[in-house]
């Protein structure tokens, strides 16, 4: 268990990594406007934000998947009419990760 654990930690991280430099390499293709001042620090707090945002949702998606499809591996052995339930609810745990993405672009447009 522990080693899940520790996947879901270094999931999370590199969640924050890939977001993050999503988000930078996204604000370095547009130019800062003149006017605009402290841009870099604003920039870069939106993109500490915005890696949050989508680490913590795929982690809790990570989580989420794990439970569900454990409980739910269990049981289709028992019952396999359950196969369609048990997938819905795991692509419902998934939607989660895709959610904070989504929600993590959407922080660093505004």
């Amino acid at each position: 268990m522990r080693k899940f654990q520790l996947g879901l930690v270094v999931l999370g991280l590199v969640g924050v990594l890939a977001c993050a430099s999503i988000v930078w390499a996204a604000e370095a293709a547009v130019p800062a406007s003149a006017g605009e001042s402290g841009g870099g620090l604003r920039g870069a707090a939106a993109a500490l934000g915005a890696g949050l945002v989508g680490a913590m949702s795929i982690l809790a998606a990570g989580l989420a998947i794990g439970r569900v499809g454990s409980a739910g591996v269990g049981a289709i052995a028992e019952k396999p009419e359950l196969f369609v339930r048990v997938l819905i609810f795991v692509a419902l745990a998934e939607g989660l990760a895709v959610l904070g993405f989504a929600l993590a672009v959407l922080m660093m447009r505004v």
